[in-house]
């Protein structure tokens, strides 16, 4: 029975460290100041797609997205739509990619800075941000994809630890 919630309990405990580490950000590098943004929760829910099931990780996308619009920004429906449709695309790349650790992770970066391109364009294009291209491409992007690949390096190993040990739970009863 732990075993079956071991999965949502650790996405809502990424849900929940995520607003904490975002307030160690910004810090200043140099003269350069820096944004860290922690996007645990996506790349913990690419690693469901591709690891276990594309159907469930879509589906918790589409919750997490939900209360991630809820709890942290005014517009609702841009996590809501961004989160599932990164599942589905990892969980469709599995067709087409080996499920090595290593190729994972870099696909899930690269999803993940995508998700940054696309949440800058927007809200540029809303005059949310004054953000210039080449400002965010420096002081966000690069740190936040180098912060995100550093807790894959750190983590993503007990991510795929976690989910076989419930896909081979799952085999087991038959579920």
């Amino acid at each position: 029975m732990f075993i079956r919630l071991l999965i949502p309990t650790v996405a809502v405990l990424l849900f929940l460290l995520e607003p904490l580490f975002a307030k160690f950000s910004p810090i200043v590098i140099g003269e350069q100041l820096v944004f860290l943004v922690p996007r645990f929760l996506i790349l913990y829910l690419i690693f469901i797609a591709i690891y276990y099931n594309r159907k469930r990780a879509v589906y918790y996308g589409l919750f997490f997205g939900l209360l991630y619009d809820v709890f942290y920004i005014d517009i609702i429906g841009l996590y809501t739509f961004l989160y599932p449709l990164l599942c589905f695309i990892a969980g469709w790349s599995v067709k087409y990619i080996h499920q090595h650790l290593a190729i994972t992770t870099i696909l899930a970066v690269m999803l993940v800075a995508s998700m940054e391109v696309v949440l800058y364009e927007f809200f540029f294009l809303i005059n949310f941000t004054p953000m210039t291209v080449q400002t965010f491409f420096n002081s966000r992007l690069i740190p936040t994809i180098l912060a995100n690949l550093l807790f894959l390096a750190l983590l993503g190993w007990v991510f795929k630890y976690l989910i076989n040990k419930r896909v081979l739970q799952r085999a087991r009863n038959g579920a």
